[in-house]
């Protein structure tokens, strides 16, 4: 075995057992609750700086695989450019991951001169120093993937030496054309596929160092992920979620739904809209239900007699929505970054959520009409086999958000009861996966797409502390006052503002970088900020589909090796459909603020 296997194979094993310790522990602290009075002593902030871990490996699992988030832009590169934008982009991203490796080596050094614990004797910079050996392994694979061969490599290599070859000119700080020409450098390798986490970083470091603050208050920031309470349900819901994906919930649902829904017009297609709005907030993240489940449904809807083009955008467009719905994932980041309740954020999101998926469906129930496809026609018994095969996955998101909206657990403790039982389900009822097989599969995949946007937070918390240090959200607030006037239309330039931003940046980016200049505007304007929440979501949602960055449409036209001028076709009438829900949810405060008056009162 060579050594990067063996380096991969430990990779793997200690991901696979930080999940594990972070899915058992808030379990056992329930527990402790119910029948002793106490849970273990520090599994609370044990559990929380095992997500600054998670994001950590995940971050060099992502890379190992070239799974980092990156603009979809050089798709439509030649093969010739695609090669030296990689070189490019590798050469950047070495220096940013050097710089940000630099600074947490001065973190890890400060932590232990200070002497700080976490719980049960565990030091504070034994946690942190998976900060530098994060970031060593990530840069190196930045590296290595900048091209198949070693010149490529070699040049890349280079961007090791520009922070270190930067501490010899400290003349170049506080210059105005130093920070202009390394913004516009850091803006042009992203355009060319640099990963998204390396220019936000880059900045934050760029800005830093510009000001002559200590490039190790990027990292220092980065330790705030160990301080959230909330953060770790977010690797947790989606573990549980690619359980029951793989396990086959999803054929178990659909067989449900087509059984309840299949003999209506259009049941197909409600059916299939519904799965697919339904496993998005599970899974975590849209593209991953089209690429997951694309395979299954497409085959379904033209054996159906539903068109191909159709289909496929009815697939696309599914796929990209129910990130409303509880237990979403961007809902609970909103919740986390501007300090908002994550229960009113998923009160007020639902009947939104329920819009626009029911536009969806409006449109499938549409193309039925026209084309007359087959119907499934309604039996009892089938219905009823049908909802008993999928008695648990029915079970599941009821018991674990009783427990949460109930009061009876934490959201933490909600997601690690998901995980749980997802495995007990999967592996122990329906049998369907190994426990000892397939979990530590799931769980490297999990961790994978987690520290893939986890990483994006992790330097985002650094640009944002920066921005509000120079006190940009002020400065953008006064701006837009003196040019507009109204809130109806503070509104209508931010829809613009967030189409913009959805079809250039994926969500999670745009949560930690852009909430923070929106939400003090909003406020000035009595915009009530959960309903800000719901309109900044639902934007970003619809930036899935959004050219020219619309990374859903890249990766369905992947999944289904079509061309990209076919998905805009496909899915354009759904975009308008949704445009329209996103102006409905703008402008109809009610949808999002009634059922909140409701459970208040």
């Amino acid at each position: 075995m060579t050594r990067a296997a063996k380096l991969g194979r430990l990779e793997d094993a200690i991901s696979i057992a930080v999940l594990g310790a972070m899915a058992l522990l808030p379990v056992v602290e329930v527990a402790g609750r119910a029948f002793g009075g106490r849970g273990i002593p520090g599994s609370i902030p044990l559990v929380q700086h095992l997500t600054l871990w998670i994001a950590l490996l995940g971050a060099a699992l992502a890379a190992r695989s070239d799974r980092l988030l990156a603009l979809s832009t050089t798709m439509l590169l030649s093969d010739r450019l695609r090669a030296a934008a990689r070189v490019i982009t590798g050469v950047v991203g070495a220096a940013v991951v050097t710089g940000l490796f630099i600074a947490s080596l001065e973190l890890v050094r400060v932590e232990r001169e200070v002497g700080g614990n976490v719980a049960l004797g565990i030091r504070l910079w034994w946690v942190l120093c998976i900060l530098p050996a994060g970031f060593a392994a990530v840069g190196s694979r930045l590296i290595w993937l900048s091209s198949s061969g070693w010149p490529g490599r070699l040049e890349a290599v280079v961007g090791i030496a520009i922070p270190v070859a930067l501490g010899w000119f400290p003349s170049l700080q506080g210059t105005t054309g130093f920070l202009v020409t390394g913004s516009l450098v850091l803006a042009a390798a992203t355009v060319l596929g640099m990963p998204i986490f390396a220019a936000i970083g880059g900045l934050a470091l760029l800005f830093f160092w510009n000001e002559g603050i200590p490039i190790a208050s990027v990292p220092e920031e980065t330790y705030r992920l160990a301080a959230n309470p909330m953060l770790p349900a977010v690797p947790l819901f989606t573990l549980a979620g690619y359980v029951l994906s793989e396990g086959g919930a999803s054929r178990r649902l659909m067989r449900l739904l087509t059984a309840v829904v299949g003999w209506m017009p259009g049941g197909l297609a409600i059916a299939t809209t519904l799965l697919l709005a339904l496993f998005t907030p599970l899974t975590g993240a849209s593209g991953v239900t089209i690429l997951c489940m694309g395979g299954l449904l497409l085959p379904v809807l033209v054996r159906a007699r539903y068109p191909e083009r159709f289909s496929i955008g009815l697939v696309t467009v599914s796929g990209s929505i129910g990130l409303l719905l509880p237990p979403s994932l961007p809902v609970i980041l909103y919740g986390v970054t501007s300090q908002l309740s994550i229960v009113d954020l998923f009160i007020g999101g639902l009947l939104p959520g329920l819009l626009l998926i029911a536009g969806v469906a409006a449109w499938g129930v549409r193309a039925e009409l026209i084309t007359r496809t087959i119907r499934t026609p309604f039996r009892i018994r089938e219905a009823a086999e049908a909802s008993w095969k999928a008695k648990w996955e029915i079970l599941l998101p009821v018991a674990v958000l009783a427990s949460y909206f109930g009061g009876y657990a934490t959201l933490v403790e909600a997601s690690a009861l998901a995980v749980i039982f997802a495995v007990f389900i999967e592996c122990f009822v329906h049998k369907e996966l190994s426990l000892t097989r397939d979990i530590p599969r799931i769980a490297v995949e999990c961790a994978t797409l987690t520290g893939g946007f986890l990483i994006i937070l992790a330097v985002a918390l650094g640009l944002t502390n920066y921005l509000i240090l120079a006190e940009v959200p002020m400065h953008a607030l006064e701006l837009v006052r003196t040019y507009i006037d109204s809130p109806l239309v503070f509104l209508l330039v931010l829809n613009i503002f967030l189409l913009i931003v959805g079809g250039l940046m994926d969500i999670y980016s745009a949560i930690f970088v852009v909430v923070p200049l929106i939400a003090p505007i909003g406020a000035a304007y009595g915009i009530d900020p959960v309903h800000l929440a719901i309109i900044f979501l639902a934007n970003l949602e619809l930036g899935y589909l959004t050219p020219p960055m619309g990374e859903n449409l890249f990766l369905s036209a992947y999944r289904f090796d079509q061309p990209l001028t076919t998905l805009f076709r496909s899915t354009l009438p759904l975009w308008v459909i949704l445009l329209i829900g996103v102006l409905i949810i703008t402008y109809v405060p009610a949808l999002t603020l009634g059922p909140l008056s409701l459970f208040a009162d």
